[in-house]
């Protein structure tokens, strides 16, 4: 069985970068973090903010002076060791797919595990034809593939080299919106069914809040905030310009389907939500998330509205807003946290400080997965 297959392994990431202040592009990068047993960590920030120097840095592709590398037991970079990048056991996907144009999807593929030894190789090559669905692809040149389709390949390619991390950079970014959509299952599947660390770069916020275990909120060259995807998102600070994207991400399951309604009953830490088609079949694990946007608050439950889900929530704190009429106001929802935007005209009418009690209404909540 290979490594990326085990259940008892344990994952330890040190980085600690820095570069000086390149005039030209007036960037500099200072990054220390570590990272055990992360999962899925999303690097996430805006064009520019060092996401992928970061990620070509821990690849080897890139040297930085006085940089410190470590991946479990291994040292990676330091001031007197630099292992390349072809001794350094990750696997790398990019942007753009890099297929061999001339060679099938199989032949792209036997290509990648031409030198890896063959014990175990047979059980892990179908596995990983499996659950990316590319068996019918497999006597298709690139060519003949959709860009979705190809960048499963390209994951599958990297998978079967059996690296202990796999980095991916943007791999959805060349992909419209309706592809998108159907490689992001593909992703989770990877993540739930091989137990090896990925680091996900994206400036999406709805990827990283889908797929991370942990997030790292880069800025200007430097990690400004990071954990969980709940903790994260629920903050504005780092996301300047992202203020729409202010929410909550809560793990799910669902406990009951209504079939006359066409409404799931979700389970979260912070109660049960109706949620359309969020799912059929009782027990599956989703994702939600849940805007600031889409979250009203009021003194007492309305008996009469629209809205379904309607709980009751601890006021924890007030923080301002981008948009200077409107305040965010963070909420105790049973043992979750929720987060309103609402106007600082309505905060004085309802009387909203710290410690008081009160009802939210969900307005809406999409399922990520």
């Amino acid at each position: 069985m290979t490594e990326m297959l085990k259940k008892n392994t344990r994952t330890s990431i040190t980085v600690q970068l820095k570069q000086g202040k390149e005039i030209k592009h007036n960037f500099s990068l200072d990054i220390d973090t570590h990272l055990s047993d992360p999962g899925v960590v999303g690097i996430f920030g805006e064009s520019g903010s060092g996401k992928t120097t970061f990620l070509r840095s821990f690849a080897g592709l890139l040297k930085l002076p006085s940089a410190v590398i470590s991946f479990n037991d291994e040292v990676w970079q330091n001031d007197q060791i630099f292992v390349p990048t072809h001794k350094r056991s990750i696997g790398y996907v990019f942007q753009e797919d890099g297929l061999l144009p001339h060679l099938t999807v199989q032949q792209n593929l036997d290509y990648a595990v031409r030198r890896k030894r063959k014990v175990s190789m047979e059980g892990l090559y179908n596995k990983v034809v499996s659950i990316l669905n590319i068996e019918s692809l497999l006597s298709a040149l690139p060519d003949q593939l959709s860009g979705g389709e190809r960048q499963r390949v390209s994951i599958a390619r990297s998978l079967l080299q059996q690296p202990r991390i796999l980095l991916m950079d943007e791999p959805l970014a060349s992909l419209d919106e309706k592809r998108k959509r159907e490689i992001l299952p593909y992703l989770e599947r990877v993540s739930k069914q091989f137990v090896i660390p990925i680091l996900y770069v994206s400036h999406s916020v709805e990827e990283i809040a889908r797929l991370a275990d942990y997030v790292l909120v880069f800025k200007q060259g430097r990690i400004v905030e990071e954990g969980s995807p709940n903790s994260v998102f629920a903050k504005e600070n780092p996301f300047i310009g992202l203020s729409d994207e202010v929410g909550v991400v809560l793990d799910g399951v669902i406990s009951a389907w209504d079939e006359i309604w066409e409404l799931s009953t979700v389970s979260t830490d912070c109660g049960d939500l109706l949620i359309p088609k969020a799912g059929t079949v009782v027990g599956t694990t989703i994702r939600v998330r849940i805007l600031a946007k889409d979250v009203s608050l009021m003194e007492t439950p309305e008996s009469k509205s629209s809205i379904l889900n309607q709980l009751s929530a601890d006021v924890l704190e007030l923080s301002r807003d981008q948009n200077t009429a409107m305040s965010l106001v963070n909420l105790r929802v049973k043992s979750a946290h929720l987060v309103a935007r609402i106007s600082r005209k309505s905060i004085d009418q309802l009387k909203i400080a710290p410690g008081k009690s009160l009802w939210v209404q969900i307005k809406a909540a999409a399922v990520l997965n």
